[in-house]
């Protein structure tokens, strides 16, 4: 199988993260519930893995990473803390229903900062106008999940230090493949992500950089924390005040590896890798009049595709078929196919890794214009 569905879930993870998942499961146990050995080990895992995303994110204190079950955990998290009713919020046009639906739960309906596809000038200008408008709280996503976009963070950033507004910033599709350093971004309130993506961990893994301390004082869980058991009330210091309950302790062993990989291949080399792929796939299905593409050489390593005269669901079960994994549809972001004006048929993503090939993607392009030939 050519696996080209990377923007959902990397199947391909390093050796080393299924390696330690399986020593957690063996002898990892009662995470901050008791002094004996498979307790404590349990403990250092889960602190060993705060540690590497702190070092790749620049987190002073490992402490203010909080593990979550993915990206959408950590979104609820910060959102249901920062953003109150009646506030006057601000999103991009390319934002996930991750954050679009709990800001509905909240009875908030967000400015959109609508622009053109892959116009970062229109983006910056119209966080101005959202600014001189009032704007209390930013939440934009870092990378679009469908067409690879990434949005000028630095601009962006450096109006909202200016204005003392916060940002929460959804890193699902750019952490581990776009380098960020936090320290460089006094507006950032909370970075959030999932560990089962660009950062090569298991699903039912995340993470949430809890930035703004006011994070803490607003949990959205409240249950057994291993400390300060003797009060009825959620403790009130990270990470204890977001993480109730027992954490995935195999998980978090294999998101620290992936995190480790990661650092060690080098999030720019990455990138580098998964950008020369798509555009090499791009050139190759170029002579296809039928097929529409929606790239860009500035993207990530993520874009989609129509089929003029086919449905994209059809598309991608004709590759599925002859053994390419893809997506199709609204990917979970109607705003970023609204932005493209693809919300009446969705695309065809591909998306792909640090582990994917020049053979895979030259592959793939052949079998998918030899069957839109056939269509």
């Amino acid at each position: 199988m050519i696996y080209l569905d990377n923007a959902a879930t990397t199947l391909h993870k390093p050796r080393a993260v299924h390696e330690a998942v399986r020593r957690a499961m063996h002898a990892a146990a009662g995470y901050a519930r008791g002094g004996h050995a498979a307790a404590m080990r349990a403990g250092e895992t889960v602190y060993a893995c705060r540690e590497q995303a702190a070092a790749l994110f620049g987190v002073r204190d490992p402490a203010r990473v909080v593990m979550t079950m993915n990206a959408t955990h950590a979104l609820n998290l910060a959102i249901h803390a920062l953003a109150r009713p009646g506030m006057r919020v601000a999103v991009s046009g390319y934002e996930h229903n991750a954050v679009m639906r709990p800001l509905a739960l909240r009875g908030i309906d967000p400015v959109v900062l609508d622009t053109p596809l892959w116009c970062g000038a229109a983006m910056t200008e119209r966080v101005k106008q959202a600014l001189a408008d009032g704007a209390e709280l930013f939440i934009l996503n870092h990378v679009s999940n469908v067409f690879g976009y990434v949005i000028p963070l630095d601009e962006i950033a450096a109006l909202l230090d200016e204005k003392g507004v916060p940002l929460i910033l959804d890193a699902s599709q750019s952490a581990g493949a776009i380098a960020l350093d936090v320290r460089r971004h006094p507006c950032l309130a909370a970075v959030c992500m999932p560990g089962h993506k660009g950062l090569y961990g298991p699903q039912g893994t995340g993470l949430l950089l809890a930035l703004d301390d006011r994070i803490a004082r607003r949990p959205l869980l409240a249950g057994g924390t291993g400390s300060r058991s003797e009060d009825m009330r959620q403790p009130d210091f990270l990470p204890d005040a977001l993480e109730s309950g027992t954490p995935n302790v195999p998980g978090a062993a294999g998101l620290k590896e992936g995190i480790a990989f990661v650092r060690a291949q080098g999030v720019e080399n990455i990138l580098a890798h998964e950008r020369s792929l798509a555009r090499e796939f791009v050139r190759a299905i170029e002579p296809i009049e039928r097929i529409e593409c929606f790239a860009h050489p500035a993207a990530t390593g993520v874009l989609s595709i129509r089929v003029r005269g086919a449905c994209v669901e059809h598309v991608a079960e004709t590759l599925a078929r002859q053994g390419v994994a893809v997506r199709a549809g609204l990917h979970c972001a109607p705003l970023a196919h609204r932005t493209a004006g693809t919300e009446e048929t969705g695309t065809v993503r591909f998306s792909f890794s640090a582990f994917s090939t020049a053979e895979e993607a030259a592959h793939a392009a052949e079998i998918l214009c030899a069957s839109v030939k056939n269509m």
